[in-house]
């Protein structure tokens, strides 16, 4: 499994979007945060075509993080069902790779 990875999550909202994001930069669960504030989504819910704004988001962090990351979007946001996923990162720039490591810290081990 690579270490690091890329969790994409849909909101409707972008004061939800910057709100739950900078709490996640601010507590060190992701590197960065990269927030488009508009997509246009076409989806079926309750058996009815859907057409939503909403923003997207896409969070830089270690694969290590991906639950507590997820739980606190949970906890945080509007949406029934939010999407988040994510999709591995299994190359790159090393230097912006060890960024992500220094940047997210696993605080349950001493330093």
């Amino acid at each position: 499994m690579t270490d690091y990875i890329e969790i994409h999550w849909t909101c409707g909202s972008i004061d939800e979007a910057r709100k739950i994001s900078r709490y996640l930069v601010q507590e060190r669960h992701v590197a960065c945060v990269q927030i488009v504030p508009w997509i246009e989504s076409i989806y079926m819910w309750d058996n009815q075509l859907e057409t939503s704004q909403e923003s997207k988001i896409i969070f830089k962090t270690r694969y290590e993080k991906y639950e507590e990351v997820k739980k606190i979007i949970l906890d945080n946001c509007t949406y029934e069902v939010p999407e988040i996923t994510y999709v591995t990162i299994d190359g790159g720039n090393e230097e912006y790779l060890n960024w992500i490591t220094d940047s997210t810290p696993d605080f349950s081990t001493p330093q």
